[in-house]
C-alpha cells in the first residue's frame, strides 16, 4: 500500500524510491554497517583513495518533497489521538480542518512555490539553520550531544597521549581525504554485492554529476547527502544578537588544545598543507600534558556555555581589551581537543563527563571537540546547528578504524626531538574586572545547570535484534513500544515522544520526526501493563505485530521525508517571516503538547561507538539515548529532578522482560 501510496504522492525524482518504502532496511538508512575502502597504506595523507569521487551523487540527489497538506492534517491527528481525551481530539480535530481548508492551504501553497524557485536546496534547510542558531539558551545540555569511542581493544593504545597522536592524525588525514575528494561517498547499499564493488565504482564514476545518483538507484544503492562535511573542520558558531553566525575557514593549519581550561594551538599541517610527522604531533601533546601552567582561574571556555546574547556582550567586550588574534585563533583551529586529568569510573561518569564535563576544559562552540581522559576513554562533542550527526558519525567511524588499524604511533614510539615550546603556544587573554565576573558568573549558572542533570543507564541482556527479527518484528519498534510501556507504568500516562530520523537521501536534507506513541501501541502498553492476566499469548503477540508493523510504516515515511512536523513547522515558519496572524492550530494547546517531548529518543549503533547521550529538551523530560544490538539492548538515559530516571529504567527493563517472555511463547503476570 505505501508503495502505491508514494508513487502517487511524490515528484518523478522521489517515486524511483518508492520500492524503497517496503524495504524494512530503510529504518537503518544511517546504518553505520557499511564498508569503507582502505587501499592505501599507514603513511599516506590519506585514509583511502576512493574510485568515486566524494561529491559525485551531490548534484544529482533527490530533492526532499514537501508532503500534501491533506497527508500531513491526517498524519498529525493520528499521532495527536493516543495523547488527547475525546473531547480535546474533537477540538483538534476541527482546528486541523480549518487549517486545511483555510490558513494552511494558502502557506502550503506558497511554500510549495517558494521550493520550487529554490531547487538548489530544500524546504527546511534554511528555517532549520534558523531556529537552531535563533536559540538563545545555552548549546550546553540543550544542543550538544555527545557520543563516546569504543576503547581500543589493544589496551595500551588507550595511553592518553598515545590516543590523542593518533585521533589527531587520523582526524587530519580524514579532513585531507574529504577536501582532496578521495573520501568514499556515503552510500546506503541494499545490495552490497552489487554496488559496494570496484567494478560498479569504476563504472560509475564515468557517469555525470547530474545524473550519477540514478545510476547508483538502478543496483539498489542510495547516496546520502553530504552537504554538510564542509562544516567539520575549521568551524565555529559564533555568538551573535539573536542569531548566531556559523564561521568556516578552511585556510586554518593549527589545532585546539584544551587542558585545565587553558588554550594551546600548534600547526599539526605544514606550509604545503601536509599532516607533520606523528612524532612531532605526540611531542607536542606531550609538552601540553606536562606543562605545569595552573588551571586558569578564569577559563575562558566556560563563557562559551552561557546564554548566548549574555556570550555575545562579552566576546565583543573581549574583542574591544585587544583578545581578537587570540580569539581568531581559536576559531579557525582545525577541530578542538579536550585533554581532561580526570580518569572516568564507568559509563555515568563518562556520560556526564564528555556531555557536558567542568564546562572550563571546553569550547562548546566548535563544530566538534575530541575528548580524552586520563584513562585512554575518548568522546566526540559536537555543536548541532551545523549538522546532524551523519558526518560526525561517519568522521567517528573512520577515526575509529584507522586508529585502531593503522596507528601512526604505539606505547614504544619516541616523541620527536623537536623544540615543542617554540610550536606550542599557550593563548594568553587581557580580562578586565567586568570580564573576569562575566567568567565567575557563567561558572555558576554552569553548575547550576548541571547539577540537576541525572543520568543512568541499563543492559537488557536477554535478547536483541537477532531474536526479534526472527520474530518478524522491527528491532527499533520493540525498543520504542518498551518507553511507552515503562512510562505508563511509571506515570500512567502516554505523552508526546520524539524520535528523530535522517532524510539525508535528499538534497539538503536534516532530520524527520518519528512520532512513537500511537494507539497502537498505547493499546498494546495498556494490555501488558494495566491487563496483564486477561489476554491471551496469542493477543499479546498480535499487539506486538500490530505496534511494529505501524513504526515500520512511520519510519519508512519519515525517511522519505513524508512526517508531518517539518512540514508544519516550515508553514508556521513561513507565517511569522510573513508578519501574519499565527493559525489557530498552533494556538491550540494540543499543538504546544505534541511539541512538548517528555520522552526524547534517538538510536544509535556503530562499531566505533560504545554510548551516545543528551540531555532532555524539556524540564519534565527524558532524553533517551538507546541501541538494539544482536543480543542485547542497551539505553542510557537522562533526566531533570522533575522525573524519576532510575526508576523509569526499572520500568522499562520490567517491559523489555514482559515483552521476550511473550515471544518465548508464555504468560506474563
Amino acid at each position: 500500500m505505501m508503495a502505491g501510496l508514494l508513487s502517487t504522492q511524490c515528484n518523478s525524482t522521489l517515486s524511483k524510491l518508492k520500492h524503497l518504502s517496503n524495504n524494512p532496511a530503510l529504518s537503518v538508512l544511517t546504518s553505520t554497517h557499511r564498508k569503507y575502502s582502505s587501499k592505501d597504506g599507514a603513511g599516506s595523507e590519506y585514509l583511502h583513495k576512493s574510485i568515486v569521487p566524494s561529491m559525485h551523487y551531490q548534484k544529482s540527489l533527490p530533492r526532499l518533497p514537501v508532503p500534501k497538506l491533506e497527508d500531513t492534517i491526517r498524519r498529525y491527528l493520528a499521532a495527536q489521538r493516543p495523547l488527547l481525551n475525546d473531547e480535546q481530539y474533537s477540538n483538534t480535530e476541527k482546528l486541523a480542518q480549518e487549517f486545511q481548508s483555510g490558513a494552511g492551504k494558502q502557506l502550503h501553497e506558497e511554500l510549495v512555490a517558494l521550493d520550487k524557485k529554490n531547487k538548489h536546496t530544500s524546504y527546511i534547510s534554511a528555517p532549520w539553520f534558523d531556529m537552531y542558531l535563533s536559540a538563545r539558551e545555552s548549546i550546553v545540555l540543550n544542543f550538544n550531544p555527545f557520543m563516546s569511542f569504543n576503547p581500543d581493544p589493544k589496551p595500551e593504545y588507550n595511553d592518553q597521549l598515545v590516543r590523542a597522536t593518533n585521533m589527531v592524525c587520523s582526524a587530519v588525514r580524514f579532513m585531507k581525504t574529504l577536501r582532496a575528494g578521495l573520501l568514499e561517498p556515503e552510500v546506503f547499499h541494499l545490495n552490497p554485492a552489487k554496488s559496494d564493488t570496484d567494478s560498479f565504482k569504476k563504472l560509475i564514476r564515468w557517469v555525470p554529476p547530474s545524473i550519477s545518483w540514478f545510476g547508483a538507484y538502478m543496483v539498489n544503492a542510495y547516496p546520502l547527502d553530504m552537504s554538510q562535511y564542509f562544516r567539520l573542520f575549521n568551524s565555529t558558531r559564533i555568538p551573535k544578537y539573536k542569531r548566531d553566525e556559523l564561521l568556516t575557514d578552511d585556510r586554518g593549519r593549527h589545532l585546539l588544545v584544551m587542558k585545565r581550561g587553558n588554550l594551546y594551538v600548534f600547526d599539526a599541517l605544514d606550509r604545503d598543507g601536509n599532516l607533520i610527522k606523528p612524532a612531532e604531533v605526540q611531542a607536542h601533546l606531550k609538552y601540553i600534558l606536562e606543562d605545569p601552567t595552573q588551571a586558569s582561574a578564569f577559563p575562558l571556555g566556560v563563557l562559551t556555555s552561557e546564554n548566548r546574547d549574555t556570550w555575545t556582550g562579552l566576546r565583543q567586550k573581549l574583542l574591544d581589551a585587544g583578545n581578537g588574534e587570540a580569539l581568531q585563533l581559536v576559531d579557525t583551529a582545525l577541530f578542538c581537543l579536550c585533554l581532561d586529568e580526570e580518569v572516568l569510573r564507568d559509563h555515568i561518569h563518562i556520560s556526564h563527563n564528555m556531555l557536558h564535563g567542568d564546562g572550563c576544559n571546553r569550547w562548546y562552540d566548535k563544530s566538534f571537540s575530541v575528548i580524552l581522559a586520563k584513562d585512554g576513554q575518548a568522546a566526540i562533542n559536537f555543536e548541532h546547528s551545523w549538522g546532524d550527526g551523519v558526518a560526525v558519525l561517519r568522521f567517528q567511524n573512520e577515526v575509529f578504524k584507522d586508529t585502531t588499524e593503522k596507528p601512526l604511533v604505539g606505547p614504544g614510539s619516541q616523541p620527536a626531538s623537536v623544540d615543542s615550546s617554540s610550536a606550542v603556544r599557550r593563548l594568553e587573554f587581557k580580562l578586565n574586572d567586568e570580564l573576569k565576573a562575566g567568567i565567575t558568573k557563567a561558572k555558576e549558572n554552569f553548575q547550576a545547570a548541571v547539577s540537576k542533570l541525572t543520568i543512568d543507564a541499563m543492559e537488557f541482556k536477554k535478547g536483541g535484534k537477532e531474536q526479534l527479527k526472527k520474530k518478524k518484528l522491527s528491532p527499533d519498534a520493540i525498543a520504542q513500544l518498551a518507553f511507552q510501556m515503562g512510562f505508563l507504568r511509571q506515570y500512567g500516562q502516554t505523552v508526546a515522544t520524539y524520535e528523530s530520523c535522517s532524510t539525508a537521501a535528499f538534497k539538503h536534507g536534516r532530520t524527520e520526526t518519528i512520532r512513537p506513541a500511537s494507539i497502537h501501541t498505547k493499546q498494546c502498553a495498556k494490555a501488558f501493563v494495566q491487563q496483564p492476566g486477561q489476554h491471551s499469548v496469542e493477543q499479546l503477540l498480535g499487539l506486538l505485530n500490530e505496534c511494529s508493523k505501524y513504526h515500520g510504516q512511520l519510519t519508512r515515511e519519515a525517511a522519505m521525508g513524508q512526517g508531518f512536523d517539518r512540514h508544519l513547522f516550515a508553514m508556521r515558519y513561513l507565517a511569522n517571516s510573513k508578519g501574519m496572524a499565527l493559525p489557530s492550530l498552533y494556538q491550540d494547546p494540543a499543538y504546544a503538547a505534541i511539541n512538548h517531548n517528555i520522552l526524547s529518543t534517538s538510536t544509535l549503533t556503530s562499531p566505533a561507538v560504545s554510548l551516545g547521550g543528551f540531555a532532555p529538551v524539556v524540564p519534565d523530560g527524558f532524553g533517551v539515548g538507546y541501541g538494539v544490538h544482536d543480543e542485547w539492548i542497551g539505553c542510557n538515559v537522562s533526566s531533570y529532578p522533575a522525573r524519576d530516571v532510575h526508576e523509569f529504567l526499572r520500568c522499562v527493563h520490567k517491559s523489555l522482560e514482559d515483552i521476550f517472555t511473550v515471544l518465548d511463547g508464555n504468560p506474563i503476570h
